[in-house]
């Protein structure tokens, strides 16, 4: 996993199915705008961590957020996973 592909909510696309598959262009190369948020328009994830200037959540200013665990439901230990990630990645400025 590379920095700059990790998305939002901790994850990376360039692994997904959908995303090699074609079905979806993915979180960052869309913006936000993906088949699993086309009610919305935009993956509210996405949205607020580039409103707060975050590559992902667990190097956001805010971070833990109150709302971290409502928006990442599907992801167990989100805070913990965050945290992780944010302790490789966070001194990254790219």
């Amino acid at each position: 996993m590379k920095f700059e592909r990790i998305t939002a909510c901790g994850e990376c696309c360039d692994g997904c199915a959908k995303f090699l598959d074609g079905r979806c262009k993915g979180c960052i190369d869309a913006d936000g705008v993906v088949p699993e948020w086309s009610d919305s328009g935009r993956c509210v994830i996405h949205a607020c961590a580039r409103e707060h200037g975050a590559q992902f959540c667990g190097v956001c200013p805010e971070f833990p957020c109150a709302d971290i665990e409502k928006k990442i439901h599907w992801k167990p230990n989100v805070v913990e996973r965050m945290r992780e990630l944010a302790e490789k990645w966070g001194d990254r400025n790219d």
